[in-house]
């Protein structure tokens, strides 16, 4: 009895949605292969890194998401202690992102991205400090720590992935909109601190924004991956090459750097198209938005400021990815959440999915005034 009433609570709805982007994501890589000639070792391993996940996904939904609040702080400084210790490994391409034991990998950025979510949320839960100017002091360290850690890897795109989930966390909280104003103000003008932080390598990403070329033009610079990425989401066209058939046996054209992880919505359009694309963000659009709608049925603080902070945290990635590809954006090493080839991207992501069913699962109780309705 007590397993049919888990199974007809659960929110089926962001398993399904979660599944289907892993579906895409195996079609992206196993393209992504076909075109670089490789064995398949990567849609291997995400195969078995799917199921592990999809596994995790579900347990993760076993024990009160109330009990995990209690330990919010501790998730949160351990995933500090591990941005810490990536600088103890050897670099992997010239980045200091990964956790090596042997064959396998963790890329702690991934995991800190939901423990700041989680740290976050406990402490604006049942809180109105925030509700004045110095009282956000206190959620800027918190962002700041992790953004800097990160930012000095280098890993630019994870790192602009804190900023709006700190700034729809705090709205949803309570926070006084023109506070919310003058940080954005104030952002803006630490972007020259922040700047000098960056490697040349992030430096001359964003300047190549600036500097993009005609589709006839081919960069041999900083302007190159933009450049490609473009070229190869434009060979889709409306239905891609799986459906209208390659047009040509030079594999070469297709080449876009990162092709399986941070630019697999670029092999997506080219085999599935601009619907595939359609499919994609629409996918996206609805895991979003019931996300958000698990936080509006929960009546605990922190049930509700998490599930938010994780719909804004797949949302932010999702824009960021998408949009450093079709040149709105800087190029970023920046996964796409359930879609990139990668273990700890794709479990983190997978956890943040668990967290949702299992807030979902438990709406709760309000013990103390309602903190999402001050008057603003």
């Amino acid at each position: 009895m007590q397993r049919a009433k888990w199974t007809s609570r659960l929110n089926w709805s962001i398993v399904a949605l979660g599944v289907a982007l892993m579906l895409l994501g195996w079609v992206g890589i196993a393209r992504s292969e076909e075109l670089a000639g490789t064995s398949g070792r990567y849609i291997q391993r995400q195969l078995l890194w799917s199921l592990v996940c999809i596994v995790a996904m579900l347990l993760a939904t076993v024990p009160s998401y109330r009990i995990l609040a209690r330990w919010s702080y501790v998730a949160f400084f351990a995933s500090l202690v591990l941005l810490v210790a990536v600088y103890f490994f050897a670099p992997v391409n010239g980045a200091q992102r990964w956790i090596r034991f042997g064959p396998v990998g963790l890329q702690p950025s991934e995991f800190a991205k939901l423990a700041f979510v989680l740290g976050l949320a406990r402490y604006l839960m049942y809180r109105d400090s925030y509700r004045n100017l110095s009282g956000l002091l206190v959620p800027l360290a918190l962002v700041m720590v992790p953004l800097l850690l990160i930012l000095k890897e280098p890993d630019l795109g994870t790192a602009l992935v804190f900023l709006p989930v700190l700034f729809v966390m705090l709205f949803a909280a309570g926070a006084r909109r023109r506070h919310l104003a003058l940080l954005v103000v104030v952002a803006v003008a630490v972007m020259p601190l922040l700047w000098s932080q960056m490697s040349r390598e992030q430096k001359s990403r964003i300047t190549a924004l600036a500097e993009q070329t005609r589709a006839a033009e081919k960069p041999t610079d900083d302007g190159y991956h933009l450049h490609r990425a473009k070229q190869v989401l434009a060979l889709g066209g409306w239905t891609g090459s799986l459906f209208a058939g390659q047009t040509t046996d030079d594999t070469s054209v297709y080449f876009v750097p990162e092709a399986h992880t941070d630019a697999i919505a670029v092999v997506l359009g080219e085999r599935l198209g601009l619907l595939g694309w359609a499919v994609l963000l629409t996918l996206f659009a609805l895991l979003t938005w019931r996300g958000l709608a698990v936080a509006q049925a929960t009546r605990e603080p922190y049930g509700r400021l998490v599930a938010i902070g994780i719909a804004a945290l797949l949302a932010a990635q999702v824009l960021i990815n998408t949009g450093m590809l079709v040149g709105l954006l800087p190029i970023t090493g920046l996964a796409l959440p359930l879609v990139s080839y990668g273990g700890s991207s794709l479990l983190a992501n997978c956890l943040a999915l668990g967290l949702l069913l299992n807030i979902g699962l438990r709406p709760g109780y309000e013990v103390t005034n309602e903190p999402f309705r001050f008057v603003r």
